[in-house]
């Protein structure tokens, strides 16, 4: 990855290292399976529309309109002009929807805006000033090579990748109307409500012969038989019922039964917006989910605007509660919420919303891809929780996984159609060897709408305010990743092993996100370091906003894993700084993947079984839980001063918590005769015991305290995300790291036992400064050895490449961080 030590004021933290041989050229051809004209209709508003393949959709309530005009296109007919891979339908398709789609979107924007301003006024909210929401057209994607011209030796490659998402540009333009009208799959495939009646269509080319079944026919397969056109989307239509009720009850159960090559099978609906697994039962059951209106949520609060600086407190649902059970949407809005809010951070990230059969999968072997997960409740629950989230201020992003899909056969995309390359690669290509999953073809039209619908139902339908993409190294390489050390060549980066396809996905999908929903986030977990990731795409990036610095948690692991005495500053603050120019990361010391059974968190780490008996303020501590909570609370703030420019904290390990996650789980058995056991189905290790952080009489309370105080303070001064940035001690023997965010000074003392008294600490801005936030402070449950009421005056004493410095007591493993006095009271 690249490496950069930050040596002058105001220097943007990262930029890139010389990658290896200039090779390029030779690249795997993208081959993307290009239109095949699904559909062509003239709708009420009399444009002319292409439209494309299937979908599912009916739901399950635990507990409890034809579209005749669509038709089968005419046969395409090849033109001079055209792509060699491409077919293309009528000139004429794009004219008239360009003409519509500008006074559509101008009669929306404006009904758009109005209802905001009603909203905000009710909620007396700030009102978030409404953006274009225009999707921009490529650019010539060269900026790329002025930000960084080590890219110059791989021109071929990141050209050739360029020119291919222009290309997928144009042809979604031609034969769909551009990516807005392609992105709304929803709208066609799955299920839809006319006043006339219900229409269900699918794509599933392999399938001989398909019907719709379930509660509302008895299940009876020779009811509702369905119809294919030439491209394989299966259609049927319900008229209403003679009293002008809908052919199937809202929460009634509904399959898809088709004949295919590897024989009959129930599947649930691809676009399916809800499934349940009944009790008692093992496969799950689609839901055809349509309340009444008076029945379906209605937001009341506007969408915050973006932050400056992100501050993240990822979650999940189900574990969210401090008994051993599944929480719910509706207990995790009235009860972590407010935490989250109170605690300081400015958004949560939630885990597991897609539907999956396996709970103990965490939520990445997704099975519905457009279903919330119905452990936790119904749709109209989440809308609830988001709309809360709003009302708090706080923005809500969802971990989306489109890196690859559960190989469950059953309730997934899997052999879906009966064939193995419906959705995904053939062989051995479509299969994650570690993850046990199917991967997705990228260069498939059909598999583009399906993930671009996806993500733009989540933003559209449920108000998310963006994404943390999952596994974006996965999707990136052929080799996904696995037994691979990536060095900082860039030869790593661009060349045959990079699936081009992912990729221009990628890029529309960013592309998507930041023209229709221009207030969005949108963050990728890569750890390769792949160059361009947060570049926009209009200047030859992949469009991301932000990377996971991923080698954050790892450095610090490696380090736990030795004692502090060991510690090298120059290492900590390397990778830490380690990132590429203009190029913003989400750091943290540890997320989810740390605290999962078989691993370990900080805390633990640190205090090990100490933490069990000695966490209670009536006995005595012990030096391990003393220098567990020291260290503790320096880890996290030194990530968050140096690491990025934004930040990360998976729910409970602010205060340390305790153990690891354990999912419920019984005995597995392997292939190779071997038994995994389980853990008898026990709930006690999937949950968080927020009572520990709350409690006056655990020492839990003062690392959760700390954190708060952390939050605020960047809420305050938003110092992860000022142009001044400087790195002005590295001291190996007195283990001691200075820098400047701001116009905050940090200083950490990480030695284990010296103190020093009257230490010289450069600075740039002169004048008096005062502590702000002291990691040995009672409150933290240190040992208060500094005095808050001190002033700090600055002499023009030039010191560690600064112009001025002043003196401080640096105690033994504290942090402190310093302001302007008067900037404090602000």
């Amino acid at each position: 990855m690249a490496s950069f030590a930050v040596s002058g004021a105001g220097a943007r933290l990262g930029v890139v290292r010389p990658g290896g041989s200039a090779r390029s050229g030779g690249e795997r051809r993208s081959g993307v399976d290009l239109p095949s004209v699904l559909f062509r209709r003239k709708d009420a508003f009399s444009r002319t529309v292409v439209s494309c393949a299937g979908a599912p959709g009916k739901v399950l309530v635990p507990g409890g309109g034809s579209d005749d005009l669509l038709s089968s296109a005419e046969p395409v007919v090849d033109t001079p002009e055209q792509h060699e891979e491409l077919q293309v339908p009528d000139a004429e398709l794009v004219v008239e929807e360009k003409a519509y789609s500008s006074a559509a979107k101008a009669t929306s924007a404006a009904a758009e805006a109005s209802s905001e301003v009603e909203a905000a006024i009710k909620a007396k909210a700030p009102l978030v000033e409404e953006k274009p929401r225009v999707i921009s057209p490529p650019g010539d994607g060269q900026r790329i090579y002025e930000i960084d011209p080590m890219l110059e030796g791989f021109r071929g490659h990141l050209d050739y990748r360029y020119s291919e998402y222009k290309r997928m540009r144009a042809a979604i333009d031609q034969h769909e109307g551009g990516l807005d009208a392609f992105s709304r799959g929803y709208e066609k495939l799955g299920f839809t409500r006319s006043a006339e009646g219900i229409t269900y269509r699918e794509w599933a080319p392999g399938a001989y012969s398909a019907a719709l079944v379930g509660d509302f026919n008895n299940w009876n397969p020779n009811a509702d038989a369905m119809t294919r056109n030439e491209y394989g989307v299966w259609e049927i239509f319900l008229p209403n019922n003679a009293d002008g009720s809908p052919a199937i009850p809202h929460g009634s159960r509904v399959k898809i039964r088709m004949d295919t090559p590897s024989g009959v099978k129930d599947s649930i609906p691809a676009w399916i917006k809800f499934s349940v697994q009944a009790p008692g039962e093992i496969p799950y059951n689609g839901i055809y989910y349509d309340p009444p209106e008076e029945e379906k949520y209605v937001f009341k609060h506007p969408q915050p605007k973006r932050p400056k600086s992100l501050r993240i407190y990822e979650s999940h649902v189900g574990m969210s509660s401090p008994e051993p059970k599944i929480n719910t949407y509706a207990n995790f809005r009235d009860e972590v919420l407010p935490r989250i809010k109170r605690l300081g951070y400015n958004a949560v990230q939630i885990m597991a919303i897609q539907e999956h059969s396996y709970y103990a999968s965490f939520g990445y072997h997704v099975t519905n891809f457009f279903a919330p997960s119905s452990r936790f409740g119904t749709p109209d629950d989440l809308k609830s929780l988001i709309d809360k989230a709003h009302e708090l201020g706080l923005l809500v992003l969802m971990d989306i996984v489109h890196s690859h899909a559960s190989n469950n056969t059953l309730d997934g995309l899997n052999g879906f159609d009966g064939t193995d390359t419906h959705y995904f690669h053939g062989g051995p290509r479509g299969h994650h060897w570690m993850w046990d999953s199917r991967l997705f073809n990228y260069g498939s039209w059909e598999v583009l709408r399906y993930l671009l619908s996806n993500a733009r139902w989540w933003l559209e339908e449920y108000k998310f305010d963006g994404f943390r993409f999952d596994g974006v190294t996965s999707m990136m390489y052929t080799h996904h990743g696995l037994q691979v050390a990536f060095t900082g060549n860039y030869g790593e980066y661009f060349g045959f092993a990079t699936d081009v396809d992912a990729v221009v996905y990628l890029m529309l999908v960013n592309d998507l996100i930041h023209g229709l929903y221009p207030e969005a986030v949108s963050i990728g977990e890569d750890v390769s370091g792949m160059p361009t990731f947060c570049i926009p795409v209009q200047d030859g990036g992949v469009g991301f906003d932000y990377r996971l610095h991923m080698a954050v948690p790892d450095k610090w692991i490696e380090l736990l894993k030795q004692s502090d005495e060991y510690w090298k500053m120059d290492d900590i603050v390397h990778t830490l700084t380690n990132r590429r120019w203009l190029e913003k990361c989400v750091t943290y010391c540890e997320s989810h993947d740390q605290a999962l059974v078989g691993d370990k968190t900080i805390a633990f780490w640190l205090m090990d079984k100490d933490m069990y008996d000695f966490m209670a303020l009536d006995r005595p501590s012990t030096p391990q839980i003393d220098r567990g909570i020291a260290l503790h609370k320096m880890i996290r703030l030194v990530t968050m001063g140096l690491g990025g420019e934004g930040y990360l904290n998976f729910m409970g390990n602010e205060f340390g918590h305790p153990e690891w996650i354990d999912f419920p789980r019984g005995p597995q058995s392997l292939p190779n005769g071997s038994v995994i056991p389980g853990n008898n189905y026990s709930f006690d290790k999937c949950r968080r015991r927020f009572d520990l952080g709350d409690a006056d009489y655990l020492r839990y309370r003062g690392m959760q305290e700390f954190d708060q105080a952390m939050q605020h303070l960047e809420g305050k001064y938003e110092f992860m995300t000022s142009d001044h940035s400087y790195v002005s001690r590295k001291h190996e023997e007195d283990k001691v790291i200075i820098f400047e965010r701001g116009d905050l000074v940090f200083v950490f003392n990480f030695h284990w036992s010296n103190s020093y008294f009257d230490y010289r600490v450069g600075c740039f801005k002169p004048g008096k400064y005062k502590i702000v936030l002291d990691s040995d402070d009672g409150l933290f449950f240190g040992f208060s050895r500094l005095d808050h009421d001190a002033e700090y005056f600055t002499a023009d004493w030039p010191h560690d490449n600064r112009p001025c410095s002043f003196s401080v007591y640096a105690p033994s493993r504290t942090a402190v961080v310093y302001a302007p006095a008067g900037a404090e009271d602000e």
